[in-house]
C-alpha cells in the first residue's frame, strides 16, 4: 500500500524527469543584426579614371557619328544591378564602395553611412538620398552604338565595376543628369568636371562607343579644367 508520503515523492520524481527530459526552450529571435561592410578591402570611391592627357589621346580616337535612334531602346536590354556576391548587387556594392561608415543589413542593404556626391557637393546621410549613377547613362550608351550590342555587353557595360562607370551620386542631380551627355549638361560642381570628362571618355574609348561632335566639344572644354 502506497502512502499519501510516497505517493507525493512519486509525483515530484515524475515531475523533476519531466523537465529534465523537456527540450529546451528556443532563443528569442533577435532583430535583424547590423553588420560591418562585406569586402571592406574594395576601393573607396570610384575608380580613378585616366589622367588628362591620357583622356585627351582616348577622346580624339573616339568616332564621331550621329547619335543613333532610340528606335527598340528599353532599360530592360542593359540587365543593370547583376548579383556581384552573397545578397549583393551592383548598386548596393557601389553604395559600400562610395560612402563612409556604411553598415549593411543581412540583405546587403545600407541602413547606415553618409554618402558625399560630386556632381553638387552634398552630403547624403541615407542611402535613399543616393542614386547609383551611369556615368554614361544608358540611353546614351544605346545612341552611341549600344543598339548594336548583344545583351551580355550590355549587361557588363550597366553593371562595370572596374572602370569610371558607376558612382553614388545625390538623387536630385543623377535625375538632373538624366540620361544627357556632357554638351547637354555638366555636373553642377564645376570643380568636378576634370574628372567627370576623363571619366565619361575612358567608359567610351574602353567600350568603342561613338561621340557626337557637340559632345566631342564640350569634353574638350571640360578637360581644360583640368590642372596641367
Amino acid at each position: 500500500m502506497i502512502t499519501s508520503r510516497g505517493w507525493l515523492r512519486a509525483a515530484t520524481t515524475l515531475v523533476s524527469l519531466s523537465a529534465f527530459l523537456a527540450p529546451a526552450a528556443a532563443p528569442a529571435t533577435a532583430s535583424t543584426a547590423v553588420s560591418a561592410p562585406v569586402h571592406a578591402g574594395l576601393r573607396r570611391a570610384m575608380p580613378e579614371p585616366p589622367p588628362a592627357g591620357v583622356a585627351r589621346t582616348e577622346l580624339g580616337e573616339l568616332n564621331v557619328e550621329a547619335a543613333h535612334a532610340m528606335t527598340g531602346y528599353s532599360r530592360a536590354k542593359f540587365p543593370h544591378w547583376a548579383r556581384q556576391y552573397g545578397e549583393c548587387d551592383t548598386r548596393e556594392v557601389v553604395l559600400q564602395r562610395d560612402g563612409q561608415d556604411v553598415l549593411q543589413d543581412d540583405k546587403c542593404r545600407a541602413v547606415q553611412g553618409t554618402w558625399y556626391s560630386e556632381y553638387d557637393g552634398k552630403t547624403l546621410t541615407a542611402s535613399g538620398q543616393a542614386d547609383v549613377d551611369h556615368m554614361v547613362p544608358l540611353a546614351a550608351g544605346w545612341r552611341a552604338g549600344a543598339d548594336l550590342w548583344d545583351t551580355a555587353r550590355r549587361k557588363q557595360f550597366a553593371n562595370d565595376l572596374t572602370h569610371s562607370q558607376l558612382i553614388a551620386v545625390s538623387a536630385a542631380s543623377n535625375r538632373s543628369k538624366g540620361d544627357q551627355t556632357p554638351d547637354l549638361w555638366k555636373p553642377p560642381l564645376r570643380s568636378y568636371w576634370c574628372t567627370y570628362s576623363r571619366a565619361w571618355i575612358d567608359v567610351k574609348h574602353v567600350y568603342e562607343l561613338n561621340v557626337t561632335e557637340a559632345e566631342k566639344a564640350a569634353l574638350g572644354e571640360m578637360l581644360d579644367t583640368c590642372e596641367h
